[in-house]
């Protein structure tokens, strides 16, 4: 059976978790369900109307429901917008697709080869200097067309327990101008942990999206493929590998997040632990769930590569149902995406921006908070272009009827951790279930 990996973002779910939708479930669907809230004789629409479908958690749908008002109102076009549950989305727009009753723009959380060809291309919105909008995060296919803008970005981030930094008296960099590297952290961390009695120095998602971005930043690549399409790694991404696993020696790292997968966000928030990688979406529940000791985002280390796994929070689209359809479809983004109008929906939804220049006021009440999201605002235009390759590739795959159902990287790493095999050995293992999946 072929699957598609989504990554479900923070609106559609804190976590950043990725699902499985079965593909060969969906080819043999035989009902096609066209309920009224999406599709039907109402889809497509005409220059005064527009569908447009999100999937997103209720009560994180105000920005979208913000901007889809002031549309209507500053252009007497009537918007739609259908906000459809994430485990029937997938679904629900390939039923339409075969239906020809998609909607008129969507926001989805992967592209889908059965309906990937009925994109409109939104080039001359992504390329619009005025917008700023960092070419590293769109979707392209092969010929150049932009299939997809992000309608925000998510990142690897560092959290740290500043009241353990302050108890030590140890030091850490606040702007990503002045970074430093891994070891450089790692030395803090450990300080930190010896003068505080802390149980741990770091505890690390057990996410392949995190160990690329701290390969990325030592000059690795990760598994990478070249122009056949034939995966590798390269020595830097061995060496950070190899450092990795040897942290975790049960006093920098903990095994057990990676062998057995303990929660290292539950380790953070328990104030026993010095440091955290994770993702930025953390922020926002952090804002609220931390009260027993002050927490601060650090800028991303460098060593020496400035950089991060960077991926689509949600995918804007629009879909060419007929001309007039299509045309108010493009209309409607490149709206969406001017400078002010992108600002207003990033702060109203908690978004972090895909274009630079921006400066968004978001409703938090905590200083860690707000200080974090103007961190993460600073450093993403900074992030080198490798930062996007996992997402590019992703969408490629996804264009080739391929994808990665099952990354290796969490259980072979595991393996290597609980000295079953070593950490070459493990990414070998790795490159041969990428080849496998998704290589040629």
């Amino acid at each position: 059976m072929t699957t598609v990996g989504v990554r479900r973002s923070s609106r559609l779910g804190r976590g950043g978790m990725r699902r499985l939708a079965p593909l060969a479930a969906v080819a043999t669907a035989g009902a096609l369900l066209l309920s009224a809230c999406g599709g039907g004789s109402d889809s497509g629409g005409t220059s005064k109307s527009l569908t447009f479908w999100i999937s997103t958690v209720p009560g994180q749908d105000a920005g979208w429901k913000k901007m889809v008002a002031q549309y209507e109102k500053e252009t007497g076009v009537k918007v739609k917008l259908v906000n459809i549950p994430y485990d029937g989305y997938a679904t629900k727009l390939r039923n339409s697709a075969q239906a020809n009753s998609l909607p008129d723009v969507a926001a989805v959380p992967a592209l889908d080869p059965i309906w990937s060809n009925k994109l409109i291309d939104l080039s001359d919105i992504a390329n619009n200097k005025t917008n700023k909008i960092n070419a590293n995060f769109v979707a392209k296919d092969s010929s150049g067309k932009v299939l997809s803008i992000p309608s925000d970005v998510t990142a690897s981030g560092m959290f740290i327990n500043k009241s353990l930094f302050e108890k030590a008296g140890v030091d850490y960099p606040t702007s990503p101008d002045k970074t430093w590297t891994w070891d450089e952290f790692i030395k803090a961390a450990d300080k930190v942990r010896e003068k505080t009695d802390a149980k741990y120095s770091l505890t690390f998602d057990q996410s392949p999206s995190r160990l690329r971005a701290m390969v990325y930043e030592m000059g690795g690549q990760y598994v990478h493929a070249d122009d056949s399409g034939k995966f590798s790694v390269d020595a830097a991404t061995k060496k950070a590998v190899n450092t990795f696993v040897g942290w975790n020696d049960d006093k920098t790292m903990p095994k057990s997040v990676w062998t057995s997968g303990a929660d290292p966000s539950a380790m953070f928030q328990s104030g026993d632990v010095v440091a955290y990688w994770s993702g930025v979406w953390q922020v926002a529940a952090y804002a609220e769930s931390i009260t027993k000791f002050e927490w601060a985002s650090i800028p991303t280390p460098a060593q020496p590569v400035q950089a991060s796994d960077v991926n689509s929070g949600g995918m804007t689209v629009g879909f060419n149902n007929n001309a007039d359809a299509a045309a108010a479809a493009e209309k409607f983004l490149s709206w969406l995406y001017e400078p002010d109008h992108y600002q207003a929906l990033c702060e109203a939804s908690g978004f972090l921006p895909v274009e630079t220049g921006l400066n968004p006021k978001y409703p938090f009440k905590s200083e860690a908070a707000q200080a974090a999201f103007k961190l993460y605002n600073e450093s993403i235009p900074l992030y080198d272009p490798i930062s996007g390759y996992f997402s590019g590739a992703q969408t490629n795959w996804v264009l080739k009827g391929k994808s990665l159902a099952d990354d290796p990287t969490k259980a072979e790493l595991g393996k290597a951790i609980n000295g079953e095999q070593s950490a070459d050995k493990a990414l070998q293992n790795i490159v041969d279930g990428y080849n496998q999946q998704v290589g040629g």
